[in-house]
């Protein structure tokens, strides 16, 4: 089994701003960039394409799709971690701290209204079990926080969730074992 992951490209949104859950469509500017990575050669025998439902996702999911001929498969459990009452506010207007909470224990802390590190981390393993339990060739479109759960998950690491996120556009490939 190969799974390509891949981070969606940047939001239609102004820098500092708490986006996770919010349904941002991708930056216009970013046309170009997706079409470069819908024919990259690393989703080639990608039987299926999973993708958050978000738009920002979506659309660059539905191009990779279309170029493989792949069918596309919207799941849930691949959106951003759920930010709640922080969603759409500055991150300068978080308290620092509920930032330091959030710091001082990632999968205990839950911004009002939001969900858990642990929460997050326990939808990305039913998505992983999923795929593993299929054991086919696919290509997943996600956020940062889904995509450095899976990547841990795949390569059996444990799971971080401050370790960095991948940057946006960035492809990774892994043969789990």
């Amino acid at each position: 089994m190969k799974v390509v992951l891949v981070r969606h490209l940047a939001p239609l949104i102004e820098p500092g701003i708490c986006y996770g859950r919010l349904d941002i469509p991708m930056h216009p500017d970013g046309a170009a960039e997706m079409a470069r990575l819908a024919a990259d050669p690393a989703f080639q025998g990608s039987l299926q394409v999973f993708t958050s439902p978000s738009r920002r996702c979506r659309v660059l999911a539905d191009a990779i799709a279309g170029a493989l001929a792949a069918p596309l498969s919207a799941d849930d459990r691949l959106l951003e971690f759920d930010f709640g009452e922080w969603e759409g506010k500055a991150w300068d207007d978080v308290p620092w701290s509920d930032l330091d909470r959030w710091a001082a224990d990632p999968p205990a802390f839950k911004a009002p209204g939001g969900e858990t590190g642990v929460q997050l981390i326990e939808r990305v393993q039913a998505f992983h079990d999923t795929i593993r339990r299929d054991g086919q060739n696919c290509a997943i479109v996600s956020h940062g926080g889904p995509l450095k759960i899976l990547i841990a998950l795949l390569r059996r690491e444990s799971v971080d969730l401050l370790a960095t996120t991948p940057p946006m556009g960035a492809i990774a490939t892994i043969a789990p074992a």
